[in-house]
């Protein structure tokens, strides 16, 4: 068995023990989170979205064992084009794209900004080592960062503010680390907002940004206003957000159990959106949440220590520049699952349902444990 673990899963194996038991889990909620699924689709029969969903995580496993043995450098250069494939998927999802509730995110069975949000910190990795030099001067080093930031974010928004929201976070965080002048980031940070408030204004009479009205209503609701008018994706949205209370306080400190929990039953995306609070129901504020909390900030903390051993720069950014951004998406979830947060759409890594959220997910946790690979090759060698 230690062989075979020798073999397959290189790189940090805490890192593996949580992905592991993420996953593991993940194929018992899966299973009781779909029932309000099961119902709506197949008559209340919830195996086809298992098998489903089992065959996509050993699919990402597949994926996750591969992009071990990839050569490191090339992610460096592959993110050169995928910048530009990603930027232009994102247009043509805008443009052409699969309409769901109002948002067009979806073209050719996927969501481009699963695939943008990866490559963008992959980019702004090997920039920072290009520009490390010239980090000090605005035109020359932040500007050629914030440009890619900018465009990818830019061509999300319209569809899906949250995701566009947190990966520019992500990015501005990961610049921060990489050398960038906090002064510089306020700046961009301050002319962002404004724009983005003079787009809510243009909106408020002219109505060329459908979602924003979205956004404004999940916000006034979320802070215990009254909106002037609600669409039903709102409603359900504010209605599922009710359901999690419900939920959070039936599970208590240890739960209802396994299956046991009610609220599913009666929250649209049980499975997916707000699975937090079908498994606070079922396992415990104490068992169930806490322990998920503390398997997402081992993962964290370990992939720090990664990056802070890594032999290159543009390893070390890319290691914290991913992890980063799936703890935050994770936090979000968890914020949202327990009505901290305003609804979001955001799923929780590796728990939630979901094809290629999923599999990109394990994309992302490949090219860490690549670069953990690397670490771990260099102090066997240093002993």
């Amino acid at each position: 068995m230690q062989e075979i673990i020798d073999k397959y899963l290189k790189g940090d194996k805490t890192i593996w023990t949580v992905v592991i038991l993420l996953t593991l889990a993940s194929t018992v909620i899966a299973l009781s989170a779909s029932s309000n699924m099961a119902y709506r689709l197949t008559e209340g029969n919830a195996t086809p979205f298992w098998f489903k969903h089992v065959a996509t995580l050993v699919v990402g496993f597949v994926v996750m064992i591969y992009l071990q043995h990839f050569k490191f450098k090339y992610f460096s250069r592959i993110s050169q084009m995928g910048i530009w494939v990603a930027g232009i998927l994102l247009l043509m999802t805008l443009l052409f794209g699969r309409n769901i509730n109002s948002a067009q995110r979806w073209i050719m069975g996927f969501q481009p900004s699963d695939l943008a949000k990866i490559v963008l910190i992959l980019y702004l990795a090997r920039l920072l080592v290009i520009k490390h030099d010239k980090l000090h001067d605005f035109k020359e080093g932040v500007l050629p960062l914030m440009i890619p930031i900018a465009g990818i974010c830019v061509l999300i928004l319209p569809a899906d503010f949250s995701t566009a929201f947190m990966l520019g976070l992500a990015s501005f965080i990961l610049l921060f680390v990489g050398g960038v002048q906090i002064k510089h980031l306020l700046a961009v940070v301050g002319g962002a907002i404004v724009l983005f408030m003079f787009l809510l204004m243009v909106n408020h009479f002219t109505g060329i940004l459908p979602r924003a009205t979205t956004w404004e209503t999940r916000l006034v609701s979320f802070f215990g206003g009254e909106a002037e008018e609600e669409d039903e994706k709102t409603k359900i949205d504010n209605y599922q957000a009710m359901q999690a209370v419900t939920a959070v306080v039936n599970g208590g400190l240890i739960g209802k159990g396994p299956g046991r929990g009610n609220v599913k039953n009666d929250t649209y995306s049980a499975q997916s959106d707000f699975v937090f609070a079908t498994i606070i129901e079922e396992f415990g504020s104490l068992i169930g949440a806490f322990i998920l909390l503390i398997l997402y900030l081992t993962f964290f903390f370990r992939s720090i220590r990664v990056a802070l051993k890594a032999q290159s720069s543009f390893g070390a950014y890319v290691a914290f520049g991913l992890s980063f951004l799936l703890v935050l998406q994770a936090m979000i979830n968890m914020g949202v699952g327990v009505n901290l947060l305003p609804v979001t759409g955001q799923p929780l890594p590796l728990i939630s349902m979901g094809g290629t959220s999923i599999l990109f997910t394990c994309v992302s946790i490949g090219i860490l444990l690549n670069v953990s690979k690397s670490v771990e090759s260099n102090e066997k060698q240093i002993a």
